[in-house]
C-alpha cells in the first residue's frame, strides 16, 4: 500500500503536466505572424486551427492505449507525437528543411493536436485511480492548470523575445520541447500508487487550493497591461514558475509526516493506545467509505457503442458543442478578432483568457470539495446552463465598439469555458460511469473538432466576405455576424443542458 507522498507527489506531476499540455491554446498569440510567415489566407488559417482541434478525432487511439500498455509509455508517446508535431513546423519556418507544403503542415497539427488527447488521458486515469474518494475534486484541480498553459508559454516567450517573427518560432519550438521534458521528468511517478480509498485527504486539498488560488490570481493581475508593463518579462516568468513548483511542498510536508510518525512517537502510540487509535481509524474510514459511495452515482456503466445510443449521450454532445467548443473556437480565433478591431494586445487578450480559463477550470472543483460531505445533490447539467447563458451574452456584448467590451467578452468566455471543461469529466463519468472512462470522454470531445471546423470555417467565410484585396479584414463587420449566429447557438446549447437537467432529475427520483 502505497504512502501519501507518493500520492501527493503523482497529483504534483500531473499539475506540472497539464500546465504545459495546452500547446493549442497559445496558437491565437503567433497566428498572425505564422499567416505571415507562411502567406495563407485567413480559410487556411482557420484550417490550421481546425487541425489541431481534429486530432481529438482520434482521441480513442489513447483511450484503448491506456487499457493495454503501461502509463509511462502512452505518456511519452503522446509527447513524442508533439515533438514532431510542432518540432517539424519550427523546422520549416526556420528554413532548415523546404519541402513542406501546406498539406503538409496541416497533418503535422493535427498530429501534434493528437498528443494533447494521449498526456490528458494519462492525467485523467492516474488522477481517477489515486484519489478514488476525491476523485472529481482531483481532476478538477489538475484540469484547472491546463487554463494556465497560455499564460505560461506567453511569459517564456515574452522573457527572451519581442520580435513578431522570433515570437512564432518561439511559440513552436516551446510547444514541441516542454511536454516532453515535463513527461520524462513526471514518468516516474505520475502512475496508480496503490492507495488506500478511505485516505484523509482534506488538509491537503485545502492547502493545494490556497496556493492554486494564488497562482491563479498572480496569472491574472501579471495578464492586466498596466501591470505587466512594469513587471519585467524575465520576472514574470520566473515569478509563474515558482508557483508551479510551490505544490512540491504537499508531498514534501507529508514524507515529513511520515518520518516523524515511523519514530518513537508511532512506537508509544501503538504500545499504549494503539488498538484504540485503529479502532477509531476503522470507524472513521468506513464513514468516510460510505459517504463517498453514497456521492458517487452514475446513470449507467456503459461502453463507447452502447453510449452512442443514448438520448442523454446526444444532448451531451450538443450542449459541450454549443458551449464548451464555441468557446475553444473564439479562444482560438482571438488573434484575428483583436486584430479586426485595432487591437495590438493579443498576448495580453490571451493571457488574460488563459488567466481566466483556469479559474473557470477550478470553481467546480472548489464546489465539489465545498459540497462533498453534503446530502445536496449537484446537477452539472444545470451548472454547465447557468455558465453558457452569460456566454451567449458575452458574444453579443462583442457587438459593442468599445475597446473595454472585448477583455470583458474575453474573461467571461475564458471562465465558463473553463468551467464547462472541467464539469465535463464529471459529468461523463456521472451519465456513463468510469469504468469506460479513457474512452467515453474521448468520444464526447470529438465534438471539438467538428465545431472547430463548422464555427470557425464559418467565421472565416464571413471574415473573407468582407475583406479588402490583400485579404485582411478590419472593422466590427469582420466578425458581426459571426457573433450573433454564436450567442444564438449558446442559447440553444443553455436549452439543451436544461433538457438534460430534468432527465436527470426524472431518473433520480425514481432511484
Amino acid at each position: 500500500m502505497a504512502s501519501k507522498t507518493l500520492q501527493w507527489l503523482s497529483l504534483v506531476g500531473i499539475i506540472w503536466l497539464q500546465s504545459v499540455n495546452g500547446t493549442n491554446s497559445n496558437f491565437p498569440a503567433y497566428s498572425s505572424q505564422l499567416k505571415q510567415l507562411l502567406s495563407m489566407s485567413q480559410v487556411q488559417l482557420n484550417n490550421l486551427a481546425f487541425a489541431s482541434d481534429a486530432g481529438k478525432l482520434f482521441g480513442f487511439f489513447p483511450g484503448i492505449a491506456a487499457l493495454y500498455f503501461p502509463l509511462w509509455l502512452v505518456l511519452l508517446i503522446g509527447s513524442v507525437l508533439g515533438l514532431a508535431g510542432y518540432g517539424l513546423q519550427y523546422l520549416f519556418i526556420t528554413d532548415q528543411i523546404s519541402s513542406l507544403s501546406y498539406a503538409h503542415i496541416f497533418l503535422l497539427t493535427v498530429l501534434a493536436g493528437n498528443s494533447i488527447c494521449w498526456i490528458n488521458t494519462v492525467c485523467y486515469v492516474v488522477t481517477i485511480q489515486n484519489f478514488p474518494s476525491d476523485r472529481q475534486v482531483a481532476v478538477g484541480l489538475t484540469t484547472s492548470y491546463q487554463g494556465l498553459s497560455a499564460k505560461i508559454y506567453t511569459a517564456l516567450v515574452d522573457s527572451f523575445t519581442f520580435s513578431p517573427v522570433k515570437r512564432a518560432k518561439a511559440y513552436l519550438l516551446l510547444n514541441s520541447l516542454l511536454p516532453l521534458l515535463v513527461s520524462l521528468m513526471s514518468a516516474l511517478f505520475v502512475r496508480d500508487v496503490n492507495v488506500r480509498t478511505g485516505n484523509n485527504m482534506k488538509v491537503g486539498f485545502v492547502a493545494m487550493f490556497v496556493l492554486t488560488i494564488a497562482t491563479g490570481i498572480y496569472a491574472v493581475v501579471s495578464s492586466f497591461g498596466s501591470v505587466s508593463s512594469r513587471l519585467p518579462p524575465l520576472g514574470n516568468a520566473i515569478g509563474i514558475s515558482v508557483f508551479l513548483l510551490a505544490p512540491l511542498a504537499i508531498p514534501m510536508a507529508e514524507k515529513m509526516k511520515e518520518k516523524f510518525l515511523n519514530g518513537e512517537m508511532k512506537v508509544y502510540i501503538e504500545e499504549n493506545v494503539g488498538g484504540h487509535v485503529e479502532r477509531i481509524e476503522s470507524g472513521i474510514k468506513a464513514e468516510d467509505d460510505q459517504t463517498r459511495e453514497d456521492d458517487e452515482v452514475c446513470v449507467e456503466e456503459i461502453g463507447a457503442m452502447l453510449m452512442l445510443k443514448r438520448v442523454n449521450f446526444w444532448l451531451y454532445f450538443f450542449v459541450y458543442l454549443s458551449g464548451a467548443t464555441l468557446g475553444l473556437v473564439y479562444l482560438n480565433n482571438l488573434g484575428q478578432i483583436a486584430e479586426s478591431r485595432g487591437n495590438s494586445g493579443t498576448s495580453s487578450l490571451v493571457s488574460l483568457s488563459s488567466s481566466f480559463g483556469f479559474f473557470g477550470r477550478l470553481m467546480p472543483s472548489l464546489l465539489e470539495f465545498n459540497l462533498s460531505r453534503s446530502r445536496y445533490m449537484k446537477s452539472r447539467p444545470a451548472c454547465i446552463a447557468a455558465l453558457m447563458a452569460p456566454m451567449a451574452g458575452a458574444f453579443f456584448l462583442l457587438l459593442s465598439t468599445a475597446n473595454i467590451s472585448l477583455y470583458i467578452s474575453t474573461a467571461i468566455i475564458g471562465v465558463c469555458t473553463g468551467a464547462i471543461t472541467s464539469i465535463s469529466v464529471s459529468t461523463t463519468t456521472e451519465l456513463f460511469g468510469t469504468k469506460n472512462f479513457s474512452v467515453n470522454h474521448n468520444v464526447v470531445v470529438a465534438n471539438i473538432p467538428v465545431g472547430s471546423f463548422i464555427f470557425g470555417y464559418s467565421a472565416a467565410l464571413f471574415y473573407r466576405r468582407e475583406a479588402s484585396e490583400d485579404g485582411k479584414c478590419m472593422g466590427m463587420e469582420c466578425y458581426r455576424n459571426t457573433f450573433i449566429i454564436w450567442g444564438s447557438l449558446c442559447l440553444l446549447g443553455t436549452f439543451l443542458a436544461l433538457v438534460l437537467h430534468a432527465r436527470l432529475r426524472k431518473f433520480y427520483s425514481h432511484t
